[in-house]
């Protein structure tokens, strides 16, 4: 499996999720908790992928060494093969050296083979090996963005309800320009200095009564006075000596 198209199924996934989280977002803790889900199961779908490469490469690994190991022991066996039938040729046993000749070429066979066999497989080991390098910094990658998206979260969270909040001020602020408690004020104060104007007035109207009740008394004790000189003078009296000004 290439890099490509692991990656490439995962980043299409993983645009999709947010594209319509972006869509249909109200809150943005929900959507932004919801990135972080996709994009951790983004990463877990990766590690699966990735690890079924490196396992199939491993594989293969096993195999080219199996077949580097045959070869050595099969050419082994055919230099022991080939040494017995040279012993025996140079004992005159001639049959016997013919078979150990022929057990010795089919070692060296066998080794052909598995020569063959590791030289066809390294091409593809060498390759698999860099997508396999590949693949493991893509999902360090991927790792290291979750954990700026789940670092960015905290920050973007405070930030939307920080707006959220000056936009409630607004509105706060623009229900007060059009309710203008100002002109209440005005009203109740009107109201309070009419008040104030009554009780001034009455305190008047009381002032006014007072003086006019103590102008009758003096009134009085006028009435008095001359009602007591005419008494005086009925009776024959001397009438008082009127009072002038500056003694």
């Amino acid at each position: 499996m290439s890099k490509q198209s692991i990656f490439g199924r995962i980043s299409q996934l993983a645009k999709a999720n947010i594209n319509a989280l972006l869509d249909s977002a109200e809150d943005p803790a929900v959507m932004l908790d919801q990135m972080v889900r996709d994009y951790t199961n983004s990463i877990s779908e990766a590690e699966s992928a990735i690890a079924e490469t490196i396992g199939n490469l491993r594989l293969m690994e096993q195999d080219h060494a199996e077949d580097i190991t045959n070869a050595q022991d099969w050419g082994s066996k055919a230099i022991a093969a080939s040494r017995k039938g040279d012993e025996l040729r140079a004992a005159g046993n001639t049959a016997d050296a013919d078979k150990f000749d022929n057990l010795a070429k089919v070692a060296l066979g066998r080794q052909l083979s598995a020569e063959k066999e590791a030289r066809t497989a390294e091409p593809t080991i060498a390759s698999q090996t860099v997508v396999v390098d590949q693949l493991k910094k893509g999902l360090d990658a991927m790792r290291g963005k979750l954990s700026q998206l789940s670092a960015k979260r905290d920050e973007l969270i405070a930030r939307s309800k920080t707006v959220k909040a000056q936009a409630q001020v607004q509105d706060a602020v623009k229900s007060i320009d059009l309710l203008d408690p100002t002109s209440e004020i005005s009203r109740f104060e009107s109201k309070i200095r009419r008040e104030e104007a009554r009780v001034a007035g009455q305190q008047e109207l009381a002032s006014s009564s007072l003086d006019a009740q103590f102008e009758q008394l003096d009134a009085s004790d006028e009435q008095v006075e001359l009602d007591a000189r005419l008494a005086a003078l009925k009776a024959g009296a001397p009438a008082a000596k009127a009072v002038t000004s500056g003694e």
